[in-house]
Order: structure tokens, then sequence, then C-alpha cells
């Protein structure tokens, strides 16, 4: 478990610490509305990234299936047609970008300059989203196949790239001009560029028993059928908690500019916790899938138990640091002119502090279930949290007043603001660690056939 989860562990630590120089940048040299921008800009980014976890998902689940059965020939199969699926996907994703980024930040009621911004750094972004697409599907099929340090060097070199780029943009250094916003725009893409091409030479290469072959790129609509039955309610899942997440920054948006920052500046910390949760959640996925293609179903429960207990704990450490210091953390981002944007993140910091555990068990469980091909659950379980929980609470503790969407009836609020939108966020993560654990106990995820 640790062989598979550390490597994933070290590669999430460099992609978050792009984050969070991207918005130590913003809280030192640019304004409050590009704080605004930038936090619109990570979950813009999450959106793209995970749009392809159609075939990530089921990517993974199969060439682990099939690897833990021996059988690498169909492996190497399902990773070049995830990748056939993947590239039309990338040409959607880009015309949809193109022709509807605008109303897509208009929805999200980000207004004003940090639209402006928003929709410049979404220009920057489409034209790497192919790219985008070869990492993301890529290395989920690498995974599969127990391989975790394609994933780990490549975001290294990636993570390098992206905060080198952006520094020297942002800054002006030596004889290049200072681009300000622009320059994290260009700094994000030049990485991802770069990611793209590097998992697309070791694919072409060979690694792992998996390999880019002209002949097997042919559509098989028999294995496109299978990697979209499995894939398909994963990535329906994970699109929707991100649909449903842009729902919830779109209320927190209406709230104002430094609600909107504090958001951000709160989620940028809270990503700390998220490393241990998707490197042992990444484990989970890949032992689940593997020992049940082994017909292993002791192993497969054991390690799922095992990456909650250590992951689990590692991400409940987090937690304690964040109640604990939850005035100070703020400040390490935000330079003295943004003091009120501090004191609006630190009862965010410590709500998230005591979710931390359901937080926990609702992602490696989560990843176990989706290892083995049992994607459905997830996806239900993920509806009922967020359409039934989250963004009902959010509307009714956060704002003073709204209007029921079917009925038009008008309903107060408690008027909590940001700190409101959080505690609703809490009970969600409640309600779906429940709903998950519930589904791991019952078992039914080790009789999914792929």
């Amino acid at each position: 478990m640790l062989w598979l989860a550390v490597p994933v562990l070290l590669e999430q630590v460099l992609s978050m610490l792009v984050g969070l120089s991207d918005r130590v940048l913003t809280g030192h040299y640019l304004e409050t509305s590009h704080l605004a921008a930038i936090n619109l800009m990570a979950y813009v980014l999450w959106l793209v990234y995970e749009m392809f976890a159609v075939v990530a998902i089921g990517g993974t689940a199969m060439v682990a299936r099939f690897v833990g059965a021996g059988d690498l020939e169909t492996a190497q199969r399902v990773a070049n047609q995830a990748l056939l699926i993947g590239a039309a996907m990338a040409a959607a994703g880009v015309a949809f970008w193109a022709v509807a980024g605008a109303w897509a930040v208009s929805i999200l009621r980000l207004e004003g300059q940090a639209a402006e911004q928003a929709l410049l750094y979404i220009r920057y972004i489409l034209p790497v989203i192919p790219l985008i697409m070869v990492q993301a599907v890529g290395i989920a099929c690498l995974r599969g196949a127990g391989d975790m340090v394609a994933g780990l060097v490549t975001m290294a070199i990636v993570n390098l790239v992206n905060i080198a780029v952006s520094w020297t943009l942002v800054l002006g250094l030596g004889p290049l001009p200072a681009l300000g916003w622009k320059g994290i725009a260009l700094g994000t893409a030049t990485g991802y560029a770069v990611g793209g091409l590097i998992v697309l030479r070791l694919l072409a290469r060979g690694r792992s028993g998996l390999a880019i072959r002209r002949e097997l790129l042919r559509p098989d609509w028999e294995l496109i059928r299978r990697l979209l039955r499995i894939g398909l309610p994963g990535g329906v899942d994970t699109l929707s908690i991100i649909t449903c997440q842009l729902w919830f920054v779109s209320i927190i948006n209406g709230l104002g500019d430094t609600a909107a920052a504090a958001h951000g500046v709160a989620i940028g910390i809270e990503s700390l916790a998220f490393l241990p949760g998707v490197a042992f959640q990444a484990a989970a996925a890949t032992l689940a899938g593997q020992y049940l293609g082994a017909r292993d179903f002791r192993k497969a429960t054991r390690s799922a138990v095992m990456a909650c207990l250590v992951g689990g704990g590692l991400m409940a450490m987090a937690g304690l640091l964040f109640f604990c210091q939850s005035e100070q953390l703020p400040r390490l981002f935000l330079a003295a002119q943004h003091a009120d944007v501090a004191a609006m993140t630190a009862p965010l910091l410590e709500i998230v502090g005591l979710a931390m555990p359901a937080l926990a068990l609702t992602m490696i469980l989560s990843g176990a279930l989706r290892g083995a091909g049992d994607t459905r659950w997830p996806l239900v379980f993920s509806m009922i949290g967020m359409l039934g929980v989250r963004l009902p609470l959010a509307y009714w503790f956060a704002l003073e007043s709204f209007r029921l969407p079917v009925a038009g009836i008008l309903v107060t609020g408690w008027n909590l603001g940001v700190v409101g939108a959080w505690y609703a966020m809490a009970a969600d993560l409640a309600v779906r660690s429940v709903l998950i654990l519930c589904r791991f106990s019952h078992g039914g995820w080790k009789r999914i056939e792929v």
C-alpha cells in the first residue's frame, strides 16, 4: 500500500505547491479581485482535468483488473482505447470553453474585473486541453498497472515548470516583462503542456506493459462499451461533484469578493489535507482492483481498511492543525492589506478541521469502490449529499433570503455568510461518509464484474 501511496502523495505535494504558489503570488502582488478569480480558476482547472474521469476511472479499474489476472495484452488494449475516447472528449471540451466560457463565468456570479481576468485565464488554457487529457488518462492507466512513479516524475517536472514560469512572468525577472495575472495563466498552460508531452513520450516508448500502438487505436466497440460502463458512473460522479461545487461557489461569489477570496484561501489551505486522501485513495483503488482480479477478496477488503486507517489518520492530524492554527495559517498566504480576508478565513478552517474524518472516509472508500468497478453507488451518494444536503443548506445558512426555485416562495435564511456555506459543506460530508461506509460494509462491491 505504501509503495503505491507514497509516490502519489509526493505527486500531490508538488501539485499543492503550485496552487499555493499561485495563491501566494496573487495574495502578495495582485488585488482582491485576482484572489476571487484565482479561486474560480482552481475549480475550472479541476473541472477540465476531471472531465476525463469517465475514461480515467474506467481505465484504472480495467487495467488493474487485467494486470491482476495476468492479461497484459488486454490491459494494453484498454489503455489505447481510453486514450481514443479521451481525444474525442478533449475536442468537445475545447469547443465548449471556446464558445461558452463567458456564459460559464457569468452563471457562476463572478463580475467586473474578476470575471474579465477569469476569461483571460481560460483563453490561455484552451490550447493545452488535449495535452491535459493525455496526462490525466495516461497516468490513470499507468496507476492501474501499479506504476505510480511515472505520475510522480511527470508532475514534478510539470510543477517546477509551472512555478518557474509563473514567478518569472508575474514579477518580470531578468529581461522578461512583468505580466501580472497573465503570467500565472501562462505558467499553468506551460506546465500542463509539458506534462502531456512527457506522458505521450512515455507511452510511445512503452511503460509498465502499456504502450501506444497505432493498430490498437482503431475503435474496439466492445472494449469502449465496457470502459464506459465502468467509467461513466464514476465520471458522472466526479463531474457532478465539480458541477455542484461550482454551484456552491456561485452562492459564495454572490456574497462579494472578500467572501470569495476567503473561501479560496481556505480551500487552498485545506488542500494540504487532500494530499494523503488522494494518495491513499489511489492506492486503495489499485489494490482493490488487482486483488479482485486475482480473486483474493480478503486482501481487497484489508487493503481498503488499511488505506482508511493510515490515510485517514494523516488527514485527521491535518484537521487538528487547521483547527488549532486557524488564525495564523491565512497570514502565510496574504499580505497585510488583505487582513479582512484573513479574518474571514479563520472560522472556515475550524469547520473543515472538524469535518476531516468524514472527508477521509468519503475520499478513500470511494476510491476503493471505484477501483473495484463499483462506480454507481458513489454517484448516488454524491447526489444525495450535494443536492439533498449541501446546496439547500448553503442557501439557507449563508443567505439573508432566497426564493425556492419551483414554488417561488421567499424564504428567510440565517444570513451567516460564507461560514454558513461551510457548515453546509460539513453536513454533506458527514452524510456521505455514513452512506459510503454502509456500502463498503455490505460487500456488494466485491461481486462487480468489469
